[in-house]
């Protein structure tokens, strides 16, 4: 599919981590680390996915200080208003200033039983308002004896791309469930394999031209001693942060992977 163009996304997904006020304080401090690291050159896009009570906050001074973070949530209702207890439109993010939403991550599905129709819905409001779908795809240690590697992984994108337009704006993140807060991620190896065959079921689905532009992450005990190992491989365009995009020296170092993968 050509020459690798895509700018690698390193996404910090805080979970239900951080209040509003803790959330202010620690963009600032991601912020001026970087900045000291002289990392802001645009060749590595940074996002935050604070809770959605952060929001707000995370915007004013995303924008009050010019700070280059795109920001997320972790995410979306299938319905765009009405009586629906709890859930957040795709049109409030958007007028929030919000690029990304997280949907399907592993947790949805497992404490919230969001099976791949609620997956798919979620996908297309959010591209409906413009918002920029991280479509979470794994396997749990189950899956992967029984089924094999990728085989659940590219069910569920298959899914969640039905009906999506060939020239929507996607991410796609892989996470091993197996992996995640484990400590045990998935070896370099194992993610090029499966985000290789997840950019197999892009191109089948939307086309190569989506593939080639399509950009998929690792998600999955992601730190900064394995993020430029990951980013080594050819298919792995970033990664999806849980826990270590919690500490900012850390989080800082995982976006500086280019100083140690030789890129």
């Amino acid at each position: 599919m050509g020459v690798n163009s895509r700018t690698p996304l390193i996404a910090g997904n805080w979970k239900m981590n951080l209040d509003h006020l803790q959330a202010v304080a620690f963009v600032q401090k991601l912020h001026w680390t970087l900045k000291d690291a002289k990392h802001e050159d645009g060749s590595v896009e940074v996002a935050v996915f604070p809770p959605f009570t952060d929001i707000r906050s995370v915007q004013t001074l995303i924008d009050a200080d010019k700070i280059p973070f795109a920001l997320g949530a972790q995410d979306v209702s299938a319905h765009d208003s009405g009586a629906y207890t709890g859930e957040v439109s795709g049109a409030f993010l958007a007028k929030l200033d919000a690029k990304y939403v997280i949907i399907g991550h592993s947790e949805r599905r497992e404490y919230h039983s969001e099976g791949d129709d609620i997956v798919a819905a979620k996908v297309k409001a959010s591209l409906k308002h413009g918002l920029v779908p991280v479509i979470c795809v794994g396997e749990t240690a189950g899956d992967l004896e029984k089924f094999g590697a990728s085989a659940v992984p590219v069910s569920q994108l298959e899914a969640a791309l039905e009906g999506v337009s060939p020239k929507a704006d996607i991410v796609v993140a892989y996470e091993p469930v197996w992996a995640i807060g484990s400590g045990q991620a998935a070896t370099p190896q194992q993610a090029q394999d499966v985000c290789a065959a997840l950019r197999a079921v892009v191109a089948k689905v939307l086309g190569d031209e989506a593939a080639a532009r399509t950009r998929i992450l690792y998600g999955g005990s992601v730190k900064s001693g394995n993020i430029a190992s990951f980013m080594r491989e050819p298919d792995v365009d970033g990664a999806l942060v849980g826990g270590a995009s919690l500490v900012v020296d850390e989080f800082a170092a995982i976006i500086r992977f280019e100083k140690h993968v030789g890129v």
